[in-house]
């Protein structure tokens, strides 16, 4: 049985990857998810007035990979504590939140949040938020697989954000 997890990290082209190469993951997709419009473009939700946030949606058979584990690796790109933006990436767009899909995703959900919270790795608080799912929007082709179709401008622009160096100094411990 198929499951979906929904994810806002600030740049989605940042986000698929991580999630990309396991066994268990099907497929993931770049999309919008949050806002009040409908059928939003790229240049909505860049420009803010949305309501959307960068996501990906990642469908998974959790009897091979579970959502805890998909929780670890979310948490492992973002700054959690960050309500402005993910690095170089800023405004209401590029927000880190978690979308449950069902009750079970949040209380899990909620719980990672408040181990993370408790584990003493960020001074700061944590104000990635759990929010409801709602309707999924596909971001245009252009902006799926970017790792892989662009590589190039994908690492360039991964260079540039200072993520890799947030990850390295917060998470590779």
């Amino acid at each position: 049985m198929i499951e979906k997890a929904t994810f806002a990290g600030g740049c989605f082209w940042c986000m698929v990857k991580p999630f990309d190469s396991w066994d268990g993951i099907h497929k993931v997709t770049s999309g919008y998810m949050g806002g009040h419009v409908e059928n939003p473009t790229y240049e909505d939700v860049k420009k803010g007035t949305s309501g959307h946030l960068e996501v990906v949606e990642i469908q998974y058979d959790p009897a091979i990979f579970s959502y805890n584990e998909l929780l670890q690796i979310f948490w492992q790109q973002i700054d959690p504590t960050d309500a402005g933006g993910q690095f170089q990436d800023r405004g209401e767009s590029y927000q880190s939140a978690i979308f449950v899909h069902t009750e079970e995703q949040r209380k899990l959900a909620e719980q990672s949040k408040e181990q993370l919270a408790a584990s003493g790795k960020f001074s700061k608080p944590i104000v990635t938020a759990v929010r409801e799912a709602k309707t999924f929007y596909e971001a245009e082709d252009y902006h799926q697989d970017f790792y892989k179709k662009s590589p190039d401008h994908y690492k360039e622009d991964r260079a540039q954000s200072g993520r890799d160096e947030f990850i390295e100094k917060h998470w590779k411990k």
